[in-house]
């Protein structure tokens, strides 16, 4: 017997406000600016032949989140 897998989608579309939209741009500003910070760690990292694992970019996260620039 032989089944068969029914692919789905679904399309979704939304209409933020000004002020939702001002907040989920901010946001991903944010996510794209962390993102960078810790691909730019990673490839100076392995640059020198290290290894950066996922608890030390947490750690990194951390300390980025203590600073003035990215509190």
């Amino acid at each position: 017997m032989k089944t068969t897998h029914v692919k789905r989608a679904f399309k979704y579309r939304f209409y933020p406000t000004d002020a939702q939209a001002a907040e989920l741009s901010r946001t991903f500003s944010c996510v794209r600016k962390v993102y960078n910070l810790a691909l730019a760690a990673r490839t100076e990292a392995w640059t020198r032949q290290e290894r950066v694992n996922y608890n030390q970019t947490s750690a990194m996260l951390t300390a980025w989140k203590k600073t003035e620039e990215l509190a």
